[in-house]
């Protein structure tokens, strides 16, 4: 079982901590009565989503032995504006890929076993968030040969 906790400072600010004792700060902007000196809570499922994904993917690509060198990925969400809830009806999900020799396909599939099978935080999101990915792979330059 996980176990986080969190504690009011002033305003709208919160830190959080984890067992492990790593924390984060979480605060709205100054116009609801913050001071903008953290990430806004609904601003953490983004992060979880990436990172969650994240992890999948790059062991999936080390199991298909690729040359990845780096990955970054992307999130943005659209909230519901209408009506509360103010939840995220739409994430987009964008991976740059970084390494050499990194196949399109391998990576393609890769994504798609995170969303398909792996990824706990995007099937927690439910029907109500619609989640879409793009990909694009950039061939790193080769490290300079040391004579020696």
């Amino acid at each position: 079982m996980d176990l986080v906790s969190v504690r009011w400072n002033r305003n709208r600010q919160f830190v959080g901590w984890n067992e492990a004792g790593q924390s984060l700060v979480m605060d709205s902007p100054a116009d609801y009565r913050g001071e903008g000196s953290g990430i806004r809570p609904v601003e953490l499922v983004l992060y979880a989503i990436a990172g969650c994904t994240g992890m999948d993917v790059i062991s999936i690509l080390e199991k298909k032995r690729q040359d990845v060198r780096g990955i970054e990925i992307h999130a943005r969400g659209t909230r519901r504006e209408d009506d509360y809830p103010k939840i995220y009806t739409q994430i987009e999900l964008e991976y740059v890929v970084t390494g050499f020799g990194v196949s399109e396909e391998a990576v393609r599939r890769s994504i798609q076993l995170s969303e398909e099978k792996y990824c706990a935080v995007g099937w927690m999101l439910g029907d109500d968030v619609r989640v879409s990915t793009s990909f694009r792979v950039i061939e790193a330059e080769q490290p300079a040969v040391q004579e020696g």
